[in-house]
């Protein structure tokens, strides 16, 4: 048992430490330490999901509309993102084992202060520090995966430590109903801490110290002050420009430091020796083209999760479990699908992969432009399949392909570019959908509302039936007209908000389309490379 044991250390690009923790544990400890990833990981997708289907109920208790508790998604995405581009000196600063500690216990802290919110302002607060500790841990199940396990296993070992990520989606909006209906929407905030607490011993006996000395290099405060400036401005100018009008000098302020900070921040990072973001990651064409295809990705993934579950509840009157119980099925059969993926990974080209999923995806959203009210249970849980199927086939593949694409100096860094990519691409889909939506609900409801008058033979037939129905029940004749109008009002509302959710996943379904394009030209850069590869080889 020990010259195998030390045989299939061997085999392994990893520390000195994580050798030890090997010979201690045995050949399982992979796999413990990659659960141990998973817990964590599933733990801060589960509370970033979970929000979503409480959306309906913050707003009634806060007195806010769906343009401002769209902040709720997009803070914890934002904060995310930077969290990720730390994640590489972090992890060299103190080592995997007191960067996740310290996150778990932060995410703890950050939990209960969101459930015990008095305003907005503290919720988004708590929203951005959870965002932040899941930015830490994201990245940590692909850098363990390359560390725990050979080449030509790292693809299955991804597709099964993804299943924690593809269950958040679907135990998420589900338990999060649950939390809502049984006691009140703060509870949503509380799902993540018993799992925290389990992860935590398991985090400090089974994640790696850093090996050998420290580094020794210095953070990089001005590139993460220019990166945060220039997402938060863009964030808050594309969120408030319906508002304040694209036009006005705040929104325009606002676009052109969002501008002028990116553009400082790509040279400030190209001029420094330890930069938060290594631009020289992109000089590799095959990571680049992941690069994109990740980021417009996340924009329709994280904008589709915020969509659906505002429509069953909000279009087809689902309650909050109800509406999570709808999105479970597809969540269940994700989960099925990623370990089946990870073994395909390693056998097949990831352009092929990635593509057919992204056109699952599309086809997905393409079905739902036809939901309305009477769409049936079913119906949309198979439509969720179908999408869910698409990201179980394009994320794991693009996660091991774009840290493959890399030189190895770049691991860690790759691992978290492409989730900070992936999770930007995300913040900006669940702004641009939640405009798209408010302004397509704005224009059908003006639309609707220009019908209504007393030329509309339809309209005034509806209110007679309506108020001779009420007449029926025993209100009087001057009530039932306030009432049959107010019904009537209602109805024309719910159908106008329906037609802008359909306008909405029409653009998801354009998104995803889009997205096809840099898979396309990834298939040639990456043939071209293979090509390279067996000229050079066979000369070595």
């Amino acid at each position: 048992m020990s010259d195998r044991l030390e045989s299939y250390i061997a085999t392994l690009n990893t520390t000195d430490t994580i050798k030890a923790l090997f010979r201690q544990h045995g050949e399982r400890y992979g796999w413990i330490a990659m659960f141990t990833a998973m817990l964590i990981t599933l733990t801060s997708f589960l509370t970033a999901t979970s929000i979503n289907v409480a959306l309906p109920q913050i707003m009634g208790a806060f007195g806010i509309g769906q343009d401002e508790a769209q902040w709720l998604s997009t803070a914890n995405l934002a904060a995310s993102t930077v969290g990720m581009l730390l994640f590489a000196w972090v992890q060299g600063e103190f080592g995997l084992r007191k960067l996740v500690t310290a996150v778990i216990v932060t995410f703890f802290l950050a939990s209960v202060v969101g459930g015990l919110s008095p305003n907005l302002e503290v919720m988004i607060f708590a929203r951005i520090v959870q965002g932040l500790c899941a930015g830490f841990v994201t990245p940590l199940s692909i850098s363990l995966v390359f560390q725990l396990f050979p080449a030509n296993r790292q693809g299955f070992a991804m597709g099964i430590t993804s299943i924690g990520t593809m269950l958040a989606p679907a135990l998420g909006p589900t338990i999060g109903g649950l939390m809502v209906e049984t006691f009140n929407w703060r509870y949503v905030f509380y799902l993540g801490i018993p799992p925290m607490i389990i992860s935590l011993p398991m985090a400090i006996v089974f994640l790696p110290e850093r090996d050998g000395e420290k580094p020794n290099n210095p953070f990089d405060w001005t590139g993460l002050i220019l990166l945060s400036t220039a997402i938060v401005a863009l964030l808050v100018g594309i969120s408030n420009g319906e508002k304040e009008g694209w036009g006005s000098t705040y929104i325009i302020t606002l676009l052109m430091t969002a501008l002028v900070a990116m553009i400082g921040f790509i040279f400030w990072e190209l001029r420094q020796s330890s930069p938060l973001l290594d631009i020289k990651i992109f000089m590799s064409k095959r990571f680049s083209i992941l690069a994109l295809s990740a980021f417009v990705f996340g924009a329709g993934l994280f904008g589709s999760t915020f969509l659906i579950p505002l429509f069953l509840q909000v279009i087809q009157g689902l309650s909050p479990i109800d509406a999570g119980l709808a999105m479970m099925p597809a969540g269940f059969v994700l989960a099925l699908v990623a370990p089946f993926v990870g073994r395909m990974v390693d056998k097949f080209p990831p352009y092929n992969l990635i593509g057919l999923g992204i056109i699952f995806f599309a086809i997905s959203f393409a079905l739902m432009v036809q939901a309305d009210t009477n769409t049936s249970f079913w119906s949309f849980a198979w439509w969720l399949i179908i999408g869910r199927i698409g990201i179980g086939l394009a994320m794991p593949t693009m996660n091991i392909s774009a840290v493959r694409a890399v030189d190895p100096a770049f691991m860690m860094q790759a691992a978290g570019v492409i989730n900070f990519i992936r999770q930007l691409g995300g913040a900006f889909g669940v702004n641009i959908l939640s405009v798209v939506l408010y302004r397509r609900t704005q224009f059908h409801v003006s639309t609707v509302n220009s019908t209504q008058d007393p030329t509309n033979t339809t309209t005034l037939e509806t209110l007679a039936i309506l108020q001779e129905q009420l007449l029926g029940s025993g209100i009087s004749a001057i009530e039932g007209q306030a009432v049959a109008l107010q019904h009537l009002a209602t109805s024309l509302h719910i159908q106008a908000v329906a037609v802008a959710f359909k306008d909405s996943f029409i653009v998801s379904t354009v998104v995803f389309l889009v997205a096809l394009l840099p898979v396309i030209y990834l298939r040639k850069v990456w043939l071209e490379h293979e090509a390279i590869q067996k000229r050079v080889v066979p000369q070595t």
